[in-house]
């Protein structure tokens, strides 16, 4: 019984000494959103002189005329398409995909067999 309780002791230890990481290999936390994150550390925000503006959104101004605009008319459409198409080059420039894991299309297209 005695085997039985030091081998199971060994066990847990082993399991313990796996679970804890150095602190030299901290790696992010999934963050739920609500509160602080957790992989930035506290640094206070310091004003820079000479810094430029933030970037303003483009579609700020098309949202404005698209609300003047009758819905579902074809200059409706067409404002709209172009917020849609500017949130997907926003989204796109933000999205990081390895390189190697998205196939490039064709250069010219092509037809037949795939072999």
């Amino acid at each position: 019984m005695m085997r039985h309780i030091l081998v199971l002791l060994s066990f847990c230890a082993v399991l313990a000494g796996c679970a804890v990481a150095p602190a030299a290999e901290r790696r992010s936390i999934a963050w739920d959103g609500l509160g602080r994150d957790p992989n930035h550390p506290d640094v206070t925000k310091r004003r820079v002189a000479g810094r430029t503006a933030p970037e303003t959104d483009p579609n700020l101004e098309r949202q404005r005329v698209l609300a003047t605009l009758r819905p579902y008319f074809d200059a409706w459409w067409a404002v709209r398409d172009e917020i849609l198409a500017e949130n997907d080059r926003q989204l796109g420039s933000k999205l990081v995909i390895c390189r190697s894991c998205v196939a490039q299309p064709p250069s010219e297209e092509t037809t037949g067999s795939i072999r």
